[in-house]
């Protein structure tokens, strides 16, 4: 097997192939939950610890199961670890694991956890597998996190509030007054301010990347220029 590339598996992770951005996976619970910054944590989090523990168990087996029964045998890897985030948040964050609902067993029904295993952990070793279920996993909490911070400041003027409900007491004040005073913005924190704020995020990673594009071709062509001026005048 080819060495794996740690840097590819990154940059697609958290940019190339971000499963928010790129991909456009995962988009019912990103677009439902992500009306404060604690809600988006709790369910990346949640989200990068399953693709990271179905991605390792997935490389593990994948030498002992059949083509006819892989994709259940996957499904079920999910749902146990599933199963478990969903205790662990009843046991120890209730409060927030009622906030978001059905969207924590959903996760069984995302399709980046799924096909991450499919089509990378089920043809790479443990250790690779692993970096790119976090990076994946990374990938999609950074742009929740981005839009529940957007849509809070938006909605009702403030940042970080209730993160006492997944950190703790001590983390009650760690809550910002963005705007004093602010009436609130309605639109924001319901769904169309959700599709609202994923297609700025969007449209700024094109933007990106396409003055990135630009930057590189305007650099090749430079080459050849240099290379020229370099063999005429004989010097650096």
């Amino acid at each position: 097997m080819a060495d794996v590339d740690y840097k590819k598996i990154t940059r697609d992770g958290l940019w190339t192939n971000n499963p928010a951005t790129v991909q456009i996976l995962g988009l019912c619970p990103l677009l439902a939950v992500t009306g404060t910054v604690v809600n988006a944590l709790g369910l990346g989090l949640a989200t990068l610890v399953v693709l990271m523990g179905s991605n390792a168990a997935v490389s593990m087996i994948r030498g002992y199961v059949t083509d006819a029964v892989r994709l259940p045998a996957f499904v079920m890897i999910i749902a146990a670890l599933v199963t478990i985030i969903e205790m662990l948040m009843r046991a120890f964050t209730f409060e927030l694991y009622e906030i978001l609902g059905i969207f924590i067993p959903l996760i069984v029904t995302n399709c980046t956890v799924l096909g991450r295993a499919d089509a990378f952990a089920s043809k790479h070793p443990v250790l690779p597998s692993l970096v790119d279920g976090f990076m994946m996993g990374a990938g999609f909490l950074v742009i929740l996190v981005i839009l529940g911070a957007l849509r809070e400041v938006l909605g009702q003027g403030t940042l970080f509030d209730n993160m006492q409900l997944l950190f703790g007491p001590a983390a009650a004040g760690w809550r910002l007054e963005v705007i004093p005073d602010y009436p609130g913005f309605l639109l924001a924190v319901l769904p169309p301010g959700a599709f609202l704020g994923l297609g700025l995020i969007i449209a700024g990673k094109n933007v990106i990347d396409r003055r990135l594009k630009d930057a590189r071709k305007a650099r090749q062509a430079e080459a050849p220029k240099a290379t020229r001026r370099v063999r005429t005048t004989g010097k650096v």
